[in-house]
C-alpha cells in the first residue's frame, strides 16, 4: 500500500517538475564533478559504506526511539512579524544547559550524557539514544577535522604549484624580487593550529529533523533551479561560530518503490530521493547542485561555505531523519551565560539590615540601563521561549525545570528592581538632569517591555 502511494505521488511530482528555471547538476551529468571542484570544494561527502556499521545501528536506532516517543515537534516559528509551523519536526540534543535560536526560536538542548553531570531520562532507551547522539557529534568532530586538514594541504599545494608556475612564467624576474614572491606567497596559507581547528569542529549541539513527506499536504517548490519540493527552504544556518563546519548525518527509510527510481535515467533530480541543495548566495549564473542523500549518507559543509552559499533540502517520499551537528555560538545562549547576567544585574539591588527592605543601590542611567536590558533578555529570551514551547522537554527529561525555575526567582527580582526604579525617580530630590536621563532610557525599556509582552500574549492565544 506505501509503494503504491510513493509511486503515484512521485509520478505526479515529476509531472509538476516541468522546465528548470536556471541550470543545476546533479551526479548524473557530465559536468557535475567539475563544478563541485570548482564551485562547491567546500562541501565534503562520505557514502555510508566509510562509517562504522555499528556506530550506523546506534544512531539509526536512537532516531527511531525519539519518534516512538514522540519526541519530534513542529517549530513555530516568527518571519516578518507573522508565525510559521515548520514543515520539519525537530529536537535539539547536546551540551548540558546550551540553546539555540533560529528564525527568532530559541530550542532548549535535551541533554545528552555529558560527563560530571546528573542527567535522569525518563527511560533507559532515552538514556541510550542520547548517548549514541554524542558518539555520532564525537565521530563527525574527528572526519570534520580531518577533512579541514585534507583542505588546507590541498591549498597549500595549490599555492606552491601557482608560485612555480609564476616563476616559470617570469624567468626574466631578478633574484631579488623572486625572493619577496616567494615570501609573499608562503604567507598567504599560514598552517591552521589545532586549537582553530577543534574551536570551529567542537559541536556543542545537533538538530535534529524528522519529516514523512507523504505526511504533508502541501510542500513549498524550490524556486529557482525547479528542483521540486523542499522540506526545508534556501537559507544560511544561523548562530554559529563563524567558519565553524557543520556536519549532516542523514538516514532515509527508502524501500523498493524509491530504490527503482534509481534505474529510471530521469533528467534532473529524481524527486523520489531525498537531496540536499546548494546554490552560490546571490549568483545567478553558476549552477546549483542536488547530491542525492540515502541512508546513512554524511556531508560536511567546510569552513565558510555556510556565509558564502546556500543550501536547502529537497524532500524525497519516504521518511526521513537527519542529525545536524554545529558549533553554536554560545556567547549569548548558554545556561550559564544568563545566570551570569542576572547575577550581574542583582549587583544593584541591596537589603537594609535592619527593615530588610529593598532598595537600589545606584540610579545611574547606564546602570539601570544595563539592569533592565538583563530583566527584558530573561522574559523574553529564555522564560517565555521555553514555557511557549510547553512541556515538550518533558518527554526526554526534566534537566531544565530547576534552572527555569532559578531563572524565575531571578525574574521575580529583576521585577522589584523595576518597580524601585519606578518609585526612586517620582522623588523629587533627584538631580534633575540625572533623573531626566534615567527617566529617558528607563521608558524606552519599559516601552519595549510592554509591547513585547502584547506579541507573546498574542501567539500563545
Amino acid at each position: 500500500m506505501l509503494s503504491q502511494q510513493i509511486r503515484t505521488k512521485k509520478k505526479k511530482l515529476l509531472e509538476e517538475l516541468g522546465e528548470n528555471r536556471l541550470p543545476y547538476l546533479t551526479p548524473a551529468d557530465a559536468d557535475f564533478h567539475q563544478l563541485w571542484k570548482t564551485k562547491y570544494s567546500k562541501l565534503i561527502f562520505r557514502k555510508s559504506d566509510t562509517v562504522p556499521a555499528e556506530l550506523h545501528q546506534m544512531v539509526q536506532e536512537s532516531f527511531l526511539t525519539l519518534r516512538e516517543h514522540n519526541c519530534f515537534f513542529q517549530d513555530l516559528v516568527r518571519i516578518k512579524e507573522k508565525d510559521f509551523l515548520t514543515p520539519v519536526s525537530r529536537i535539539l540534543i547536546g551540551n548540558p544547559g546550551c540553546t539555540y535560536k533560529y528564525l527568532n526560536t530559541r530550542l532548549f538542548t535535551v541533554p545528552w550524557p555529558a560527563e560530571g553531570y546528573d542527567i535522569k531520562y525518563c527511560s533507559p532507551q532515552m538514556h541510550d539514544a542520547c548517548k549514541a547522539l554524542m558518539r555520532l557529534n564525537d565521530y563527525l568532530h574527528i572526519e570534520a577535522v580531518k577533512a579541514l586538514q585534507g583542505q588546507n594541504l590541498f591549498e597549500t599545494k595549490e599555492i606552491k604549484d601557482t608560485t612555480v608556475i609564476d616563476r616559470e612564467q617570469s624567468f626574466a624576474t631578478s633574484l631579488t624580487e623572486e625572493g619577496s614572491v616567494s615570501k609573499d606567497q608562503s604567507s598567504v596559507c599560514v598552517p591552521e593550529d589545532d586549537r582553530s581547528l577543534k574551536n570551529r569542529t567542537s559541536y556543542n549541539l545537533t538538530l535534529l529533523n524528522y519529516m514523512d513527506p507523504l505526511q504533508m499536504l502541501y510542500l513549498k517548490q524550490e524556486p529557482y533551479f525547479g528542483m521540486g519540493n523542499m522540506a526545508v527552504s534556501w537559507h544560511h544556518d544561523e548562530s554559529l561560530v563563524e567558519r565553524s563546519t557543520v556536519a549532516v548525518y542523514s538516514y532515509s527509510c527508502e524501500d523498493s518503490a524509491v530504490q527503482e527510481s534509481s534505474e529510471q535515467g530521469l533528467k534532473g533530480r529524481d524527486p523520489a530521493v531525498w537531496h540536499v541543495g546548494l546554490k552560490v548566495a546571490w549568483d545567478i549564473e553558476t549552477p546549483g547542485l542536488a547530491v542525492p542523500l540515502h541512508q546513512g549518507d554524511i556531508y560536511l559543509m567546510l569552513d565558510d561555505l555556510n556565509m558564502t552559499h546556500q543550501h536547502c533540502v529537497l524532500a524525497g517520499l519516504s521518511p526521513r531523519f537527519s542529525s545536524t551537528h554545529r558549533v553554536a555560538d554560545s556567547s549569548r545562549g548558554t545556561l550559564e551565560y544568563i545566570l551570569g547576567q542576572c547575577e550581574l544585574a542583582l549587583q544593584n539591588l541591596q537589603t537594609d539590615s535592619d527593615s530588610a527592605a529593598w532598595s537600589l543601590k545606584s540610579l545611574e542611567a547606564a546602570v539601570v540601563k544595563q539592569v533592565e536590558e538583563i530583566h527584558n533578555e530573561v522574559e523574553f529570551e529564555w522564560l517565555r521561549q521555553f514555557w511557549f514551547q510547553g512541556k515538550r522537554y518533558l518527554k526526554c527529561t526534566d534537566w531544565w525545570l530547576k534552572p527555569m525555575a532559578k531563572l524565575e526567582e531571578f525574574w521575580r527580582k529583576l521585577e522589584i528592581m523595576t518597580s524601585l526604579v519606578l518609585s526612586e525617580v517620582r522623588k523629587e530630590q533627584q538631580i534633575e538632569e540625572q533623573r531626566n536621563e534615567t527617566i529617558s532610557c528607563f521608558l524606552l525599556l519599559l516601552k519595549e517591555r510592554q509591547k513585547l509582552r502584547k506579541e507573546w500574549t498574542a501567539r500563545s492565544s
